[in-house]
């Protein structure tokens, strides 16, 4: 009776420590609920939807500085623009001070189409090629310098840039022979400091006068018909400068 009382007893006492749960296991369901509520909470914070007015200050400072990239490109091209055209007048000033002009106050009679105008336009290629055998030591050769390669090296200044200014021409070929007239002078006086070669001062003369007349005009001049076709063009291009000026 004693033993099955004991047996009643425990069997009495084992669902109370089943069901009661001990601190342990209390602190550790307490750190779990802690740590499921920190990811919900980081979760929620990390997608937490943006105020418009955030979104709307963005959009404005985007679009200032999209303003202010805009307005300062077209304050160098204007710079750029101003620069040149600077340079342009001043050149043009100096060159009908020293350079040759006309004899006569009239119209220039050597227009394109016409024979003076291509005797003007050969007499500088050909001066050029005579000139370029004579710096490169071809035409009359020596081991010294001499008056030939020093003529042969100054003949795009003395020859051809003249012959080239003699025509009627449009305003920008105009302008590339004023700006050639001062700064082949320069090119011949400063590369012998650094190179004493008649040839490569020659050539720097040739590279030169390409350069401005295909960035000014576009191409080198012509003769005959291409020569009035190019002057019309020239006019074209002039007229829609002046057009899109107003």
């Amino acid at each position: 009776t004693l033993l099955a009382s004991r047996g009643i007893m425990g069997a009495s006492h084992s669902p109370s420590r089943l069901t009661t749960p001990s601190c342990a296991h209390v602190s550790l369901a307490n750190s779990l609920a802690q740590k499921k509520n920190k990811k919900t909470t980081h979760h929620r914070s990390c997608h937490r939807p943006i105020p418009k007015l955030a979104l709307r200050r963005v959009a404005t400072n985007a679009s200032s500085e999209a303003s202010d990239e805009t307005s300062s490109a077209p304050s160098t091209a204007e710079k750029s623009a101003d620069i040149e055209r600077d340079v342009s007048k001043n050149a043009q000033k100096i060159a009908a001070t020293f350079a040759p002009r006309s004899s006569t106050a009239k119209k220039n009679p050597a227009v394109p189409g016409t024979a003076l105008h291509d005797i003007f336009v050969y007499q500088s290629y050909l001066s050029m090629a005579v000139g370029g055998l004579l710096a490169f030591n071809v035409i009359f050769p020596s081991d010294e310098p001499t008056i030939a390669r020093l003529l042969g090296m100054w003949s795009p200044w003395m020859i051809a840039v003249p012959s080239l200014r003699a025509r009627d021409c449009s305003a920008k070929e105009k302008d590339a022979l004023n700006i050639l007239f001062l700064l082949i002078p320069v090119i011949n006086v400063a590369i012998p400091f650094v190179w004493k070669s008649f040839s490569a001062v020659f050539v720097a003369d040739v590279i030169a006068i390409v350069a401005l007349y295909y960035y000014k005009v576009g191409g080198w001049p012509a003769v005959g018909k291409d020569a009035v076709n190019q002057a019309n063009m020239a006019n074209i291009t002039a007229n829609q400068a002046t057009s899109n000026d107003e």
